[in-house]
């Protein structure tokens, strides 16, 4: 790597640059916020031969997607194979100074106007004055001329001003067209350098995202592939099934596995652009035909609910490389993979080297073998009981709220179905999920809230209807009331694995015969979907005590 360069350009050889798409704004910088009033200051400073900051390029041969309409005017495409050089530091005083020596329209985000052809040089102030104004109110207007026109203006234009006012209007320009413009060029690094030092100028902002990055990188407009739109498209599409939560992560991760195997941050920033391009829409078909799979055979209705967004990773991996649905074994096997990751809280640490360990499982998976575990999964009603503390930022209850959701269940008022929505889900006093026996009721019978908050004292309910039917009741009670207005009561409790009220003691209000015999009950209902084996009676399950999904800033 070459050491950074100090170098520097005049007013005409910068504007140039600009105009012929040699210097390039990155997509990942913010949004240009300076005023009209602002931008004055720094061209008065630049008059007056100030200095204003050193500008930080990077030099590349790189092509990044970058902000092609610096100050609003439509601007080149740099030459295929020429060195851009794309700002890191100084965006708002390079399109300052190019709005205002353009005298351009610049359109903000908000979609309001700025008018940078309002700055003006006041040619009846003294040195020790403000020189370049926006404010002509209180001036001779007769006496100030528009930035633009000293520059680009005519002879005849030049010469309508007052003959004392000549040798200023000749010195202010050469002044503006004479500025050196300090410039640092960072030469021969990748791009993960070059975010990292826009990064650290760029102290007061956030860091850019390994997603923000691999969108410059992988920007390509001969064959109109922006990552950010592509990603967007699929979340559009995802939307349709309640997946739209789907991580831009995810989607990195998968590519970068399909690719190398493995997806550690510098494996992803290290993939050849036009690889990616070019398994970027098969690898999102896969994330799209594992979203569908999770959906309609787990009965996993929206994203929030899955223990992991990672887990739609080896998924999407099998159904890159798998075009049909799974065989019977496949589904098996894939099964039993879902709910071990799920249980033991898999991807809750190490997420990157734990993905790359898995698809060499669904590597087995694909070509028929049964996968090996190093991980054991307890589903006896004793370790369910043990810890099942309700936090829906664990896995494991996560995998039991994927389990209920499974039984479509049914509202109890009536038995229509329960409407689950990821709006709902963002936490845990959701209006999708009710204590069965309500806390406020077993707090008054002296059971203290650990106890209380179990995900198997957990039902999923329609809406906040129930909730404020039910209050603070026994079960006794308030279930009176909906078997008078439900007469196929029974059965709707059956879809909350609830399958006999009397011997669940809910007629009795007996809550430890409650969470026993929903133990027992979804012990059954997990033994039916995870494979047996040796590591499981030998090994000690993971406990899970204080799991929460990862949330490093990979993306």
């Amino acid at each position: 790597m070459r050491l950074p360069q100090p170098t520097h350009l005049n007013y005409s050889a910068l504007t140039a640059d600009i105009e012929r798409g040699r210097i390039k704004i990155p997509q990942f910088q913010r949004d240009f916020v300076w005023s009209v009033e602002r931008s004055a200051k720094l061209l008065d400073s630049v008059v007056k031969g100030y200095p204003i900051g050193t500008m930080i390029f990077w030099a590349t041969r790189d092509r990044l997607r970058s902000v092609k309409n610096i100050g609003g005017i439509d601007l080149p495409a740099p030459i295929e194979g020429e060195v851009v050089k794309y700002v890191l530091d100084g965006q708002q005083r390079l399109t300052s100074l190019f709005a205002a020596l353009k005298g351009l329209t610049v359109v903000r985000a908000s979609g309001t106007n700025d008018e940078f052809s309002a700055i003006y040089l006041d040619l009846a102030a003294s040195e020790d004055q403000q020189i370049v104004v926006t404010d002509l109110a209180g001036r001779d207007a007769a006496l100030c001329i528009q930035l633009r026109d000293l520059l680009g203006g005519s002879l005849k234009k030049l010469a309508s001003y007052p003959e004392h006012t000549h040798a200023k209007l000749d010195e202010y320009k050469r002044r503006i067209e004479a500025y050196d413009f300090a410039i640092v060029e960072v030469q021969d690094v990748p791009i993960d350098v070059a975010t990292e030092i826009f990064t650290r100028l760029n102290v007061g902002g956030q860091a850019l995202s390994l997603f923000e990055i691999m969108v410059a990188k992988t920007y390509d407009e001969a064959s109109q592939f922006d990552l950010a739109e592509r990603f967007e498209e699929l979340v559009g599409r995802l939307q349709t099934i309640d997946y739209e939560t789907v991580s831009a992560a995810t989607l990195l991760q998968l590519v970068s596995l399909l690719l190398k195997k493995d997806c550690k941050r510098q494996t992803v920033l290290n993939l050849a652009k036009r690889e990616f391009i070019d398994t970027w829409p098969r690898a999102a078909d896969a994330i799209e035909r594992a979203a569908e799979y999770l959906r309609n055979t787990y009965r996993i209705p929206v994203s929030k609910l899955l223990p992991y967004s990672a887990l739609l990773v080896p998924f999407g991996y099998f159904f890159f490389h798998h075009k049909d649905k799974p065989a019977v074994e496949q589904k098996k096997e894939l099964e039993d993979f879902f709910w071990r990751c799920s249980l033991a809280g898999r991807y809750s640490s190490s997420v990157e080297s734990k993905l790359a360990q898995d698809v060499q499982r669904i590597d087995d998976i694909l070509g028929g073998k049964s996968p090996e575990y190093d991980w054991a999964v307890d589903l006896s009603p004793s370790f369910l009981l043990k810890n099942g503390w309700f936090s829906t930022n664990r896995s494991f209850v996560k995998a039991l709220l994927c389990l209920y959701a499974y039984h479509e269940p049914k509202s109890f008022s009536d038995g229509a179905a329960v409407r689950i929505s990821n709006d709902w889900l963002k936490q845990a006093n959701s209006r999708n999920y009710h204590h069965f026996f309500p806390r406020a009721y077993l707090a008054r019978k002296g059971i203290d809230e650990a106890e209380a908050n179990n995900v198997l004292n957990i039902t999923i309910v329609d809406d906040y209807l129930n909730k404020r039917r039910i209050k603070d009741k026994p079960p006794s009670a308030y279930m009176q009331e909906f078997r008078n207005e439900n007469v196929a009561l029974a059965a709707t409790m059956a879809t909350h694995l609830i399958v006999d009220m009397s011997a669940f003691g809910v007629w009795t209000d007996e809550y430890s015969l409650f969470l026993q015999k929903r133990a027992d009950a979804v012990s059954e209902e997990l033994s039916k979907r995870v494979i047996p084996r040796e590591s499981d009676a030998q090994g000690q399950a993971f406990r899970n005590d204080d799991v929460e999904e990862d949330t490093t800033s990979f993306e």
